[in-house]
């Protein structure tokens, strides 16, 4: 070809794809809409559609037919996972194209691929003469390419499916060979896989049984444990499926010899340590052993790293040995900190413990809080305990000095206990206490300095006995659970105490979920003293009620028999025989730290009949790394004068 038609061809082409280029701009998708599936396979599908990345972005004609036509499969594949495999999807947008995809393809009869529509639409001829756009094939006008994709509203593209008949499981054959076909826990999880004969062929479940089944071989030491047989069949035509899964366990290993290593320096004698090691060296292997082993370590608090790693590889005749390293915890712990009561006033906390004293394991604290008119000084000593119950032995010794606008008391306090974990749920602990205290009562004070004050004086030497039990699916912010203490302690006039006296006391809290982001919380407090001479009792002995984790909307032991009001001097609490509270509170949060809670409080403390106080509030939630900050405004509803109370809490729920 010569060259100048050559170079006309050329030119023409080449304007041509630059009149097709400018105009072909496509459309914007507003919104993608699924609909016929529940929340968790629209989830799927939303995810899995390429479709959706492009909202509010501009996207070519070409392109975006080809995400539509891709729709189909991404929404197919996004279904199989539940056990669908032959939808009749439908594709539709606001311009009116259409897609019908049925489980043998796509609809003949369907309209034109919107691919097709859109190019069209985007490639339209202008009214003949228009210079601007004559045959030519000149570059299209930006300005008005870019007023065109502006009048041009965002498409909404509707998703629209039936699931169709799901795959059931026809055939399922499911087995362990070897040693481990005769464990019954391996037996019972066989028995348990999902999804069984006559069911929808949920992959989600299928992974979940045999990651199950897998991780039990190994935490029953059945390290050889590997599949001979993993397999399943989908006979789409007949909506079947056909699992064939089939497990060599290998021999069952037991337990080796046990070896500690401390690094970088040896803090406590292995002896103590093998004390924990509740099992005999030949015993069968189970995870469970290792994990309750690592639970006892981490109770004790000497190190701040425990890595229990079992060997088989190294295993010798069918035993497995466990390496257990041990990195030491920073030995003394040093706490400050500020506090103000409206009682107390401002006041100090000063406290220092030793992790570790000895290579025995003793433990040793001292705590001081010395505010304006309350301080309290503390010590304790404890050694680790391993007869009977893992635990401690511990000797305190407390003195306290309160000189308030109402009493006026000291107290010294001697308690030596025995605390053990009796299992995952229960924990107990046994002491002895000797308490001496003294206390006079302000509206006893004649206000005469010459008067001597009448101070009243109580020595009681009594056994007390506490057990706690906790069944929370998480103790920092449980969403099902349930706790409870109880208290029993008392003291006969025949063994060192100025009164006969028995008091229990029975406190619990349940938790249940609402929804995934509410839950309900109740709370009951139950106490009753057997005394006929309560007046003996000192103050540290009685029963109040009142303030927060009591009876919200009233001050901290407001409630019950009080010192009566005079000008220029509130009423304060005298203590009481017995004691009865409840709250009921509903808990909302709004996002994953932040929530509201509204709450309803009542009770009393009392000697004779309760005279019941009720509080009602509203507060604040927020789920901070060290556990739940609530922060409560609540009124009592028994005066009308009452004001309201605020209370602030930081922790741990359990």
């Amino acid at each position: 070809m010569p060259l100048i038609p050559r170079l006309f061809f050329a030119f023409s082409t080449l304007a041509a794809g630059f009149g097709a280029v400018g105009p072909a701009w496509g459309a914007k998708v507003g919104k993608v809409e699924i609909r016929g599936l529940d929340e968790a396979m629209t989830h799927n599908v939303r995810v899995s559609l390429s479709l959706v990345d492009t909202i509010d972005k501009d996207v070519s004609g070409r392109r975006l037919g080809y995400l539509l036509r891709e729709a189909e499969n991404e929404t197919r594949e996004a279904l199989e996972p539940f056990g669908y495999y032959s939808p009749t999807i439908k594709i539709e947008d606001s311009r009116g194209t259409r897609r019908i995809a049925t489980p043998a393809g796509t609809d003949p009869t369907a309209p034109a691929d919107p691919a097709d529509a859109a190019t069209a639409a985007a490639t339209d001829s202008p009214a003949a003469g228009d210079p601007a756009t004559s045959p030519v094939g000149t570059v299209a006008d930006p300005a008005a390419t870019a007023a065109a994709r502006a009048a041009s509203p965002p498409i909404t593209v509707i998703i629209t499916v039936d699931k169709g008949e799901p795959v059931k499981v026809r055939r399922s054959d499911i087995a362990i060979l070897g040693a481990g076909s005769d464990d019954r826990y391996l037996k019972q999880d066989l028995a348990a896989f999902r999804p069984g004969p006559g069911q929808v062929f949920d992959h989600a479940a299928y992974e979940a049984s045999k990651t199950k089944i897998s991780r039990r071989l190994a935490e029953r030491g059945y390290f050889d444990a590997d599949f001979s047989s993993r397999r399943v069949e989908i006979t789409r035509a007949e909506h079947a499926a056909a699992i064939d899964l089939v497990w060599t366990s290998g021999q069952r290993y037991d337990m080796g010899p046990i070896s500690f290593e401390q690094t970088p320096k040896r803090i406590i004698r292995d002896s103590l340590l093998e004390r924990l090691v509740y099992w005999e060296q030949g015993s069968y292997y189970h995870q469970r052993k290792l994990d309750t082993f690592r639970e006892s370590l981490a109770r004790l608090d000497y190190f701040s790293s425990i890595d229990i790693e079992p060997q088989p590889e190294n295993a010798v005749d069918g035993q497995i040995p466990v390496k257990v390293t041990l990195t030491p915890a920073k030995r003394s712990i040093y706490t400050s900190g500020l506090s103000y009561g409206t009682d107390s006033g401002a006041g100090v906390r000063l406290g220092v413990e030793r992790r570790y004293i000895n290579d025995r394991g003793h433990k040793a604290l001292a705590q001081i809080d010395f505010a304006q008119r309350r301080k309290t000084a503390t010590l304790q000593y404890r050694i680790p305990a391993f007869a009977w119950l893992d635990g401690w032995y511990t000797f305190s010794l407390q003195g306290a000095d309160e000189q308030t606008d109402y009493i006026d008391s000291r107290r010294i306090e001697l308690v030596a206990s025995r605390s053990g974990k009796i299992n995952q749920r229960w924990t107990a602990t046994a002491s002895l206490h000797g308490l001496r205290e003294r206390w006079a009562y302000a509206d006893e004070d004649d206000n005469d300095p010459t008067t001597p004050v009448d101070y009243r004086t109580a020595t009681f030497l009594y056994p007390s006995l506490r057990a706690e039990f906790i069944d929370a699916d998480d103790r920092l912010y449980p969403r099902n659970g349930i706790s409870a203490t109880g208290l029993l302690r008392g003291g006969l006039e025949a063994v060192g105490s100025d009164a006969n006296f028995l008091q229990a006391q029975v406190t619990a809290r349940w938790y249940k979920g609402l929804g995934e982001r509410s839950r309900l919380i109740t709370r009951g407090e139950l106490g009753h003293t057997f005394t006929n001479a309560l007046v003996d009792l000192p103050p540290s002995l009685r029963f109040y009620a009142g303030g927060d984790r009591s009876i919200r909307g009233y001050e901290w032991r407001e409630v019950g028999p009080r010192i009566p009001a005079i000008p220029g001097r509130k009423a304060f609490a005298l203590g009481a025989k017995n004691v009865i509270t409840g709250s009921v509170e509903f808990e909302q949060y709004f996002n994953e730290s932040w929530g509201a809670a509204v709450f309803v409080d009542s009770g009393s403390a009392f000697d004779d009949s309760p005279d019941m106080r009720t509080g009602v509030g509203v507060g604040v939630r927020w789920r901070s790394p060290v556990g739940p900050l609530r922060v409560d405004i609540a009124r009592g509803l028994d005066h009308p004068d009452s004001g309201f109370q605020l209370y602030l809490n930081i922790g741990a729920d359990l």
